[in-house]
């Protein structure tokens, strides 16, 4: 079992290649960097994540994921780089195109695509996209990176994603481009992940939960005609004081994860305010424990 690390890098986070080192240095496999290009100064939408339903301020000062992640590339050489997430509706896909794959080239094949489509309404219409088709278009997408990462010269005619053949280079390192990853929940999600996506990494409270899902993926997948235990399981769960226990770790490896990505609502905060290289240090037990098992 892996354990991955996720920061939010802000301009109080601190040094940002301090903490990539030492993720590497302590034994990680990965480091995470979130996603939100702006949060528009009047949103109406609630917050699903904590009990009052409103906004951290901090989610409005997180830096660009492929920057902070170019960052981490340059001072490191195993650990793997993800998005977590990427918000695809959000984002240019030619541009989403050459910068993952130029990432991909410079940190020798290191990077992981955390996506997702976004749930905050205002934020995806500011940024162009319509919220109500925001899924076709992350699966479109994807769809256009693969043919972009792997063909010399790539055309997409989706319904929402649309473009000639086009040169789009350099080509990733890894074959077939970054394996991309769904952040998302729900029955819909599970089929899209089943169908569409080499795998994924939902927000989940407990082995049990996460276990559900993987057994309806497996069982999609078949149907697909996709290798079930080919798709990545990579759930963000809640670290707690001290990083997943030894049983937990165990449950969650039974469940079908190959790697736990540590986040909460608490630990984003204090990574975004300075307080990563503390929890680096503190949770890296459990890093051994996984090992252990």
């Amino acid at each position: 079992m892996d354990i991955g690390f996720l920061m939010a890098p802000t301009a109080h986070s601190g040094d940002l290649a301090e903490a990539a080192r030492l993720v590497e240095a302590l034994g990680y496999d990965s480091f995470w960097i979130p996603e939100h290009p702006v949060i528009p100064a009047g949103m109406k939408t609630p917050f699903p994540f904590t009990p009052d339903h409103k906004l951290p301020d901090h989610y409005a000062t997180w830096a660009d994921p492929f920057i902070a992640l170019s960052i981490a590339a340059a001072v490191t050489k195993k650990i793997k780089l993800g998005t977590g997430v990427c918000l695809l509706p959000e984002r240019n896909v030619l541009m989403t195109a050459k910068v993952a794959a130029s990432l991909d080239l410079f940190s020798g094949g290191r990077v992981i695509l955390g996506v997702g489509a976004g749930w905050l309404r205002e934020e995806t219409e500011v940024m162009g996209a319509n919220f109500g088709m925001r899924w076709r278009q992350t699966r479109e997408t994807v769809e256009a990176l693969r043919l972009l990462w792997t063909e010399r010269e790539a055309a997409y005619a989706g319904t929402i994603i649309k473009f000639p053949a086009v040169r789009c280079e350099p080509k990733p390192i890894q074959k077939g481009g970054p394996a991309i990853l769904l952040g998302a929940h729900g029955p819909k999600a599970l089929d899209r992940v089943a169908r569409s996506y080499d795998g994924w990494m939902p927000l989940v409270e407990s082995p049990e939960e996460l276990g559900a899902g993987v057994k309806t993926i497996r069982q999609l997948a078949a149907v697909a005609g996709r290798k079930p235990d080919s798709i990545i399981i990579s759930p963000l769960v809640d670290p707690g004081e001290h990083g997943p226990s030894a049983d937990e770790i165990k449950r969650y490896r039974e469940a079908g994860a190959s790697r736990l990505v540590l986040l909460s609502q608490k630990t984003v905060a204090e990574t975004a305010t300075g307080k990563a290289i503390e929890l680096i240090r503190r949770f890296a037990p459990s890093v051994e424990r996984a090992r252990a098992l």
